[in-house]
């Protein structure tokens, strides 16, 4: 059995914006977060991406898993200052990330969670 080609073009198209819109920024972090920003792309970002989007090593934060009612703030601080063994994800274990203070992990999780808000997340 053959598609037509409208058919086919319509779902190229669609994949294609998928794509892109996975790709696109995000909205404008508000300059309050700038810190959390920052302090998660240098200590997070590698393996969690840009925006907490996930990466080949590392999962996403805009996953309902990662909502408040089922990871508090409690859990991000534990995970960085003691690291976790891997139970949601296939990335393996995430080790305790080094120098990072509670007052960054604050910064943060806030920024996290801004950027959970905004996917609708909660």
């Amino acid at each position: 059995m053959t598609l037509p080609a409208a058919v086919i073009l319509a779902l190229c198209l669609a994949v294609t914006r998928a794509a892109a819109a996975a790709d696109a920024p995000g909205p404008k972090v508000p300059p309050a977060l700038a810190k959390g920003e920052a302090l998660f792309n240098t200590n997070c970002s590698v393996c969690h991406g840009i925006g907490a989007r996930g990466t080949r090593q590392g999962p996403p934060f805009l996953d309902k898993v990662y909502e408040p009612n089922h990871h508090a703030d409690t859990a991000f601080y534990l995970a960085a200052e003691m690291g976790v063994r891997a139970h949601h994800w296939k990335f393996g274990d995430m080790p305790k990330i080094p120098g990072v203070t509670r007052d960054d992990l604050t910064q943060i999780i806030a920024y996290i969670r801004w950027h959970q808000k905004q996917a609708g997340i909660f």
